[in-house]
């Protein structure tokens, strides 16, 4: 692959500072993950990992998980849902893969909240007592919602009735739930909805009054008239809970085999540099010709927004203050609810080499 320059001119991230010493032939490397926008650049060559010639695998999240977790392994540098990694490390001693502090997907999860309209719920506290569907208890979505529900409102898991349904409609999309994410905590109930029916079908049909999911169901997606956001303006729900809280929920981390790191320790900052070259060649497409090669209409003024509001880098990796405290709220929720048998720390989980990055 032939390297191109980043048009931001970014010399500080290039990868050329941590060649591989020891051999004059590049590692063949298999990577996995979504093709966003700001990974796109390492997968089309743009961006080098120098010393590395990679593989791309086409993957869905739940495929990822269950490949690094449960299966064999075949990826090399994986994005990896982040509440799965975390459960296997604590509670199955896995140490297979290495998190390095990249973030490939963060997202706020107030919109994650979805009602029957018949229900009675109008706001967030009317969800106690209530029944409550989910595809998967114990992913990272569910985990910062429950968390999230527990600091702002005091609603507990123990609080509402859960419904985990067989089916799950956006399987098509994301892959198959992980054994990870279908772990279930000791003192909170979990029954099986309707066999069949996805989580979808469980809502419309009042089996459960809400539903937290992090796709949206198929029956929002087709304007079902039964079918609404907890959060009618979610929007504005979540830049006050970020203005409150400096929180925004990361989803997915990435993840190196370990015996690759032991045998080649410059992989993982090489990884990371690689990584945050790539999104900021993301950031310069939003810049330039972002309003154009999106059809939203209002692009520029939505990104301009969320500028005033977190920052030019408002998609950070590594270790800033804000990222620490995500971070060390989702293993404080994990330990709470039950789910992580201890309370989990930044230092044993993401590579030593990578502690001190921040970008």
């Amino acid at each position: 692959m032939k390297k191109a320059l980043s048009f931001l001119s970014l010399a500080i991230f290039s990868t050329t500072a941590f060649s591989n010493p020891t051999s004059d032939e590049n590692l063949q490397l298999t990577i996995s993950g979504y093709e966003f926008p700001r990974l796109k650049p390492i997968l089309n060559g743009q961006v080098e990992i120098e010393g590395v010639d990679l593989h791309f695998k086409k993957m869905g999240i739940g495929e990822m998980n269950n490949d690094v977790l449960n299966g064999d392994q075949t990826l090399d540098i994986t994005e990896i849902g982040l509440h799965p990694y975390m459960l296997a490390y604590a509670n199955e001693e896995f140490r297979d893969y290495t998190l390095i502090p990249v973030y490939p997907l963060r997202v706020f999860r107030h919109k994650s909240i979805f009602i029957n309209s018949d229900s009675g719920i109008e706001k967030p506290e009317d969800l106690r007592g209530k029944t409550i569907g989910t595809p998967g208890y114990s992913s990272t979505s569910l985990t910062y919602i429950r968390g999230m529900l527990q600091d702002e409102y005091n609603i507990s898991p123990q609080d509402v009735n859960w419904v985990a349904s067989d089916v799950d409609s956006s399987k098509g999309v994301t892959g198959a739930v992980s054994a990870q994410e279908a772990h279930m905590p000791n003192g909170v109930v979990v029954r099986t909805g309707s066999a069949g029916k996805d989580e979808s079908e469980l809502l419309v049909s009042g089996e459960v009054d809400a539903l937290f999911h992090a796709a949206e169901p198929e029956a929002y997606i087709q304007g079902h008239e039964k079918v609404a956001r907890l959060y009618s303006d979610s929007r504005t729900a979540e830049q006050e809970y970020y203005q409150k809280t400096g929180v925004f929920p990361i989803m997915h981390a990435v993840a190196i085999k370990t015996e690759l790191l032991e045998e080649h320790p410059w992989l993982a900052e090489a990884v990371y540099n690689a990584y945050v070259e790539a999104k900021q060649i993301a950031y310069g497409q939003m810049n330039q010709i972002g309003w154009a090669a999106d059809m939203m209409p209002w692009y520029v003024q939505e990104l301009e927004s969320t500028r005033a509001l977190m920052g030019d880098n408002f998609f950070s990796y590594g270790f800033d203050a804000n990222n620490t405290k995500t971070l060390e709220t989702l293993f404080r929720y994990s330990y709470e609810q039950g789910l992580s048998e201890r309370e989990l720390t930044i230092e044993e989980l993401f590579h030593p080499a990578t502690l001190k990055l921040a970008e």
